[in-house]
Parts: structure tokens; sequence; C-alpha cells
């Protein structure tokens, strides 16, 4: 069983808790949860991971996808308090950069900001659209 919970966009951002497994039997709760998301076109799709018991290659797939959604806008999958467990598998899959994978929200939020400051000084490009 999957729980899914989805928070308000903030700043551009869009945050979601998981709980629970996601696998073959899950991930395509998790493609319909995402998918109006993804549309909306979020800078990051943040993922708080703390509960979730289990990943298969069915949920990494998913990550991949979310990743390769938000790609073209420069958008990102950020995972936060992952397990030991599930990091391991994540990593070994390289669904997710390392430097993408936050033991704790104010990691997140810092490298958010790190990003958002970038753009606001010019040192990080913006899509041809304008949108972060």
């Amino acid at each position: 069983m999957l729980q899914i919970e989805t928070y308000p966009p903030v700043n551009g951002n869009q945050y979601l808790r998981l709980s629970g497994r996601l696998d073959t039997h899950t991930h395509v709760e998790l493609e319909t949860a995402l998918a109006p998301l993804l549309d909306a076109g979020p800078r990051a799709l943040v993922l708080d991971i703390a509960h979730l018991e289990y990943i298969s290659s069915a949920g990494i797939r998913t990550l991949l996808r979310a990743r390769k959604a938000l790609a073209p806008e420069g958008g990102q999958v950020l995972l936060l308090h992952p397990p030991p467990q599930i990091r391991k598998v994540i990593d070994l899959a390289k669904a997710v950069p390392l430097e993408a994978i936050f033991d704790t929200s104010h990691e997140a939020d810092a490298y958010l900001d790190r990003i958002q400051q970038g753009v606001l000084d010019g040192d990080l490009d913006m899509p041809d659209d304008g949108t972060p």
C-alpha cells in the first residue's frame, strides 16, 4: 500500500510525502498523482520519502519519468529523508543524482535557495520562456 500526501506548491516547488511501498502494484497511483503536478511545471518535485519502506524497479521508473518530464524546463526531482535501504537502491539505479538526495528539509531548502539565488544573480540559465 502507498500513501501519497500532496501539499500546495511553495515558491514554484511541489512537495509530496510518500509512505508505504512504491512497487509494481502501487506505482500507477503515484504516476496518476504526479501527472497534473508535472504538467504544472514545478521547478522542483520534492518527495519526502522518510516513511517509504520499499521501492521496486517500477517505482524507480516512476522517479525517472518524473525527472524526464521536468528536465526540459530545468526542473528537478529531490528526495528528502531517504531510509538507508531506499537510498542504496536509488543510488545503484542512478534514479536521482546523489546531490539531489537530502537527509533534512533544511539541506533541501538551502539547496533550493542557492538555485534560486543563482538565477537571480544570472549565474544559472533560465528556460527561453522565462519560467524558472
